[in-house]
């Protein structure tokens, strides 16, 4: 176990709230997001399982992310090491080099926590519903303040998006976690779309997916994707959706409520996507 001293945490808008936080890791009721201890930008299955211990070490990386996040908040990225934010998360700096290799990649657990809780709200979408009546389902749920984040805490969004959009190094973490949220949303359609009576194996090839994706990363070595193409582009163009609404209010002044808060402009351009061909059922692979 890594050291720590108690340490408050550095803002109510970061603070623990039934255990889960979202969209940037920002308080929201529910359980803990999916995170992992070996990755900071990989969403994760809600069915994976996680051991006592990748629990506990995903539960030191929130922690480290969100005072790593508060102090980018409070006094900019480059007025803080990552010494500071080690001493905030109350462990060594050594520690903090055990689970980031930089001060930029502390908070990707917290981007990969929203992205989750997102893909979450599509699983977990009716079953009777389309495509796009799941993703709309999901972005009322996630980007609408007070359903699955406070008005207060998407001031921090706002101020963490544009960090990432000023810093190239912070930059590419938040693109990385969009690239891998997009392959685990595409998973995540091919199980709604699969045939009631193979949703077992639909959900073992998205596991066998993920497992794949991990190897190649590993040695290099090129595999074939379980999920068809087109459900990774449905995947890749509902993503660029929601993530360019968030993006573009994060750009703006304007409160997170009303006609121009994330919630209704990523819904302004799911109905832009209206005449996509979107899949009413998953094609098999390859096609």
């Amino acid at each position: 176990m890594p050291e720590r001293r108690a340490t408050p945490y550095l803002n109510p808008g970061v603070a623990r709230s039934n255990g889960r936080f979202c969209h940037t890791g920002i308080a929201c009721r529910g359980e803990h997001p999916s995170t992992t201890g070996n990755t900071a930008h990989q969403p994760v299955s809600a069915t994976a399982p996680m051991s006592l211990t990748e629990r506990r070490k995903a539960e030191t990386r929130m922690e480290i992310a969100r005072a790593a996040a508060a102090l980018f908040v409070r006094q900019g990225l480059r007025g803080t090491r990552a010494e500071d934010i080690a001493q905030a998360a109350g462990i060594a700096p050594r520690t903090f080099y055990r689970y980031f290799a930089s001060k930029e990649e502390a908070v990707a657990p917290l981007y990969a926590a929203g992205a989750e809780l997102c893909i979450q709200a599509v699983r977990d979408a009716p079953p009777g519903l389309s495509v796009p009546e799941a993703l709309r389902h999901a972005v009322e749920y996630t980007l609408s303040p007070g359903v699955g984040v406070s008005a207060a805490s998407w001031e921090w969004v706002r101020t963490l998006i544009r960090l990432a959009d000023a810093s190239p190094a912070l930059g590419k973490v938040w693109a990385e976690v969009c690239r891998m949220s997009e392959s685990a949303l595409a998973e995540t359609l091919a199980e709604r779309l699969a045939p009631a009576d193979s949703g077992e194996a639909a959900a073992s090839g998205a596991h066998r997916d993920s497992a794949e994706r991990a190897e190649s990363a590993e040695d290099n070595v090129a595999r074939p994707p379980a999920v068809p193409p087109h459900l990774r582009l449905t995947a890749a163009v509902a993503g660029a959706a929601i993530r360019v609404a968030v993006e573009s209010w994060a750009t703006t002044t304007y409160p997170p409520t009303g006609p121009n808060g994330p919630a209704t402009l990523a819904l302004r351009n799911l109905t832009a996507l209206e005449n996509y061909a979107w899949p009413e059922t998953s094609p098999s692979p390859g096609s």
